[in-house]
């Protein structure tokens, strides 16, 4: 599954969440530092905000958070820092 090319202004990392849940801020915390130790951006989008973009990223309400790195799923529910890493330096 992956999104429309990302444009080169635009973040590498794209977060899917929502407010009040543990687990998206567990998930942002990770992409955060990873980002900043690499120099990358990153966006959030609220999947109760933007319904079009969640439902154009084919995002399933009960796997968020979910990230995608360069257009593609990467991570649901859980964000592992290396694994991130990893996919941003390959």
């Amino acid at each position: 599954m992956s999104l429309p090319p990302i444009s080169p202004g635009d973040a590498r990392v794209v977060l899917y969440g929502r407010e009040g849940c543990h687990l998206c801020d567990e998930a942002r915390a990770v992409v955060a530092r990873v980002c900043a130790e690499l120099g990358e951006r990153f966006v959030e989008v609220d999947v109760d905000e933007d319904d079009e973009a969640a439902t154009a990223a084919r995002i399933d309400p009960d796997e968020i958070p979910v990230t995608f790195v360069d257009g593609r799923q990467h991570d649901f529910w859980r964000v592992d820092a290396e694994r991130l890493r990893s996919a941003l330096t390959a």
